[in-house]
């Protein structure tokens, strides 16, 4: 290797020389290395008080203090209230209720009362209308209707009659007092009352 090395300068051994010019190498590189600069770029400096903030931590210890021992002493005295009595009653044992109530009841009250004096005096209340005298004239009516008419009342009622017609059928069941003068005729020569087909049928005989 030295017997092709390359000095910058003349030398009668080229060993030698490679070794010193290796050696001034390597003193060169650490003399770079442990150069400093002349611009400072390293970054700045960091202050904890900066960034820790001791005053608002404190802050916040303080203020974390305060709310536990305000909340001890409510715990503390919600736990005494409910072991006893306490000093204050904030218990709320009234009932609802109504602030016509009276009122109310004093009406209805009144309102049943009148009601009762009403549907007595209704029930003590003597008819004025006739029930009765209404049903003797009806039938009277149809007597006389029954009398003046050619044919019977009801003829062409049908089976299902009403009240009227059925107290009507009731009146005119009786026989009449003048029968027909065909029916009297054929009843003097027989003696017996027949009909008219009966009549005529021994006539054709």
């Amino acid at each position: 290797m030295h017997k092709s090395y390359q000095s910058t300068l003349p030398a009668s051994n080229r060993l030698l020389k490679k070794k010193w010019d290796d050696k001034y190498y390597s003193e060169h590189r650490l003399l770079v290395r442990d150069a400093r600069p002349s611009i400072d770029t390293r970054p700045p400096r960091t202050y904890m008080h900066l960034h820790m903030k001791l005053k608002k931590l404190q802050l916040q210890e303080e203020r974390t203090a305060i709310v536990e021992r305000d909340n001890r002493i409510l715990l503390e005295k919600m736990a005494h209230t409910m072991k006893t009595t306490g000093c204050i009653d904030n218990r709320n044992n009234y009932e609802a209720r109504s602030l016509n109530q009276e009122k109310r009841r004093r009406e209805l009250l009144r309102v049943a009362e009148e009601n009762g004096t009403l549907a007595k005096r209704i029930v003590d209340r003597k008819p004025i209308l006739a029930r009765e005298g209404w049903q003797r004239d009806s039938q009277q009516n149809n007597a006389y209707l029954n009398n003046i008419a050619k044919y019977e009342l009801g003829w062409h009622a049908p089976k299902s009659a009403g009240p009227r017609q059925a107290s009507a059928e009731s009146t005119t069941k009786k026989e009449p007092e003048n029968p027909p003068p065909e029916e009297k005729k054929e009843s003097e020569t027989s003696g017996k009352p027949t009909s008219a087909k009966g009549s005529k049928d021994k006539t054709k005989k």
